[in-house]
């Protein structure tokens, strides 16, 4: 269609000129690039789904020879609850091998928008972000799981109900507590890293302290048994560690403070 003919049908020519200058293709083009990272992640957490697929069931011997599995006869109610149960572990797996390329693309996102110090100093966070996570894996399988477990186990024995534990009920139970708090687990490099992108800073994190406490004590609560010690032993623990990424926040954002001391000092003396 000529431009003649946009014009007299009422429509505006398009102009790839002008839409660069309102900023419309910087826009489509951070969409682009969105979508690309988006589809790099899919493509390792398929390929996670698989690997998890083949470790699945020496996944599922080592956990059934520990405590408190260890000597526990399971059950399946269903036909479809051993596939289930090798989703469930190639689900997890794949998190786990997903998490450190995920925290890579997320980096590469915002890289453009990043000055060189910054890049630099983010791009370090990306290790750690696979470490806190198994720590919390370790503090969610190891000390709140058993918790809640064996709770849950005496009230059914207080009640004197027989036991007949469903496979699926068990390792979606475990499941339930320990992905939550292990991705929790990863807030103070998240805070960092939107702290040395100058997303959030501590005064603004320390304002929100009530509203963090408040979060971390209800999932203290929803995630383990109806007790007072069994909330406290996770609720405590998620308040220091934001704590902790609020430390941890101060201590970036004093950098960037100091290295902006030093560049107006730069430029007043060259002035």
């Amino acid at each position: 269609m000529s431009t003649s003919q946009n014009n007299a049908s009422g429509q505006q020519p398009f102009d790839r000129a002008r839409i660069r200058e309102e900023g419309l293709m910087p826009l489509f083009e951070h969409l682009g690039e969105l979508r690309k990272r988006i589809i790099y992640m899919l493509i390792v957490i398929v390929a996670g789904l698989i690997i998890g697929l083949v470790i699945a069931e020496p996944a599922y011997t080592f956990l059934m020879e520990q405590e408190p599995a260890r000597g526990l006869q399971l059950h399946a109610f269903s036909l479809w609850d051993g596939i289930g149960i090798y989703m469930k572990f190639a689900f997890v797996i794949a998190l786990l091998l997903a998490i450190p390329f995920t925290a890579y693309q997320l980096w590469a996102f915002v890289k453009p928008a990043l000055k060189p110090v910054e890049q630099r100093a983010t791009l370090k966070y990306i290790p750690f972000a696979l470490i806190m996570f198994l720590i919390g894996l370790a503090f969610s399988y190891f000390v709140v799981f058993p918790l809640a477990f064996h709770f849950t186990r005496k009230i059914s024995s207080n009640l004197n109900l027989e036991e007949t534990i469903g496979i699926t009920q068990y390792f979606s139970f475990m499941f339930n507590i320990l992905i939550p708090i292990s991705l929790l687990f990863e807030l103070p490099l998240v805070i960092m890293f939107l702290t040395a992108i100058r997303i959030l800073n501590p005064t603004r994190l320390r304002k929100m302290r009530r509203i963090a406490y408040f979060l971390m004590i209800l999932i203290g609560v929803i995630v383990t048994p109806p007790d007072f010690v069994s909330d406290s032993l996770v609720a405590i623990p998620l308040i220091i560690l934001y704590e902790i990424s609020v430390l941890l926040s101060g201590m970036v954002y004093k950098k960037q403070l100091a290295a902006a001391a030093k560049r107006e000092a730069e430029w007043a003396g060259q002035s």
